[in-house]
């Protein structure tokens, strides 16, 4: 019995590894096809050798990056940032780790993440401070980034001056409006006044046209009565002893009716003249 127990331990870890090394053997086909595959631009047949690696679990970090090569070259960049990243989780090798964060580089300069760009450049020459290629793009990275952030600040700033006009011009048509309001009552104000203005000029007028045609009134009934007392006095006389005039006084008479005559006909004629009542002007 505890002969077939020492047995059992003798040979349980030769199986472990023998087993260890046929998948290690088959991640190492599946990466060679796929590299194949690669090679002759068919990604889709390489895509699917580097899954099968890594269903393995063994060399998944080279699966997984070149998994993330083959994403990168078919445009898929998120997809192919996810597979770069696995694979530096778990990359020991120097050489490795500067190849990986490069490719992790590259992949945020095409979706223009300056920033992120820069962090994996760096992280990329930490590992191999001598390739040219990676300063270069290092270089390249914050360069875009600065024009980058100097774009984002002009927009800023125009967005900004943009903003200030817009509220200036609402700021102006306000004041405008105010300003129109304010005429429009003024106008009815003055309209107000200027209907007051006209009902006291027509009052002043009628008043005058009044006083004119009181004073007609009375000259004309002075002359009545004048000329009343003239024929009463001829009426007085005796009607058998009619008046005796002299030549003079005939004359006299003659005079006076005519002056009086000419009274009332200038009178008639003056008020033919009359203007009517003239407005008064106001300066608005």
């Amino acid at each position: 019995m505890m002969h077939k127990f020492l047995c059992l331990v003798f040979w349980l870890p030769l199986v472990l590894s023998a087993q260890e090394q046929a998948r290690t053997q088959q991640a190492d086909n599946f990466i060679y096809d796929g590299n194949e595959a690669f090679d002759a631009s068919n990604s889709t047949e390489a895509e699917k050798n580097y899954r099968r690696a890594l269903a393995t679990g063994e060399k998944k970090e080279i699966a997984q990056y070149n998994m993330g090569t083959t994403l990168q070259q078919d445009l898929y960049v998120e997809e192919a940032l996810r597979a770069y990243t696995d694979a530096a989780k778990t990359i020991t090798e120097r050489p490795n780790k500067h190849r990986t964060f490069h490719n992790i580089g590259n992949a945020l300069m095409q979706i223009k993440d300056y920033k992120g760009a820069v962090e994996a450049y760096k992280n990329a020459l930490r590992n191999n401070p001598n390739d040219d290629e990676t300063r270069y793009n290092y270089a390249l990275a914050k360069k875009m980034l600065e024009d980058d952030n100097q774009n984002q600040e002009d927009n800023e700033d125009q967005q900004d001056n943009q903003d200030q006009k817009e509220n200036q011009d609402n700021q102006d048509q306000k004041d405008q409006d105010k300003e129109g309001d304010q005429d429009q009552d003024k106008n009815g104000e003055n309209g107000e006044n200027g209907e007051n203005d006209k009902e006291n000029d027509k009052e002043k007028d009628s008043d005058s046209e009044d006083n004119e045609n009181e004073n007609d009134q009375k000259e004309s009934d002075k002359e009545n009565k004048e000329q009343q007392g003239d024929n009463k006095n001829e009426q007085q006389q005796p009607q058998g002893q009619p008046s005796q005039l002299s030549p003079q006084q005939v004359q006299n008479l003659l005079e006076a009716m005519n002056n009086e005559e000419k009274k009332v006909q200038d009178k008639v004629n003056a008020k033919k003249v009359k203007p009517a009542g003239t407005k008064s002007k106001k300066d608005w």
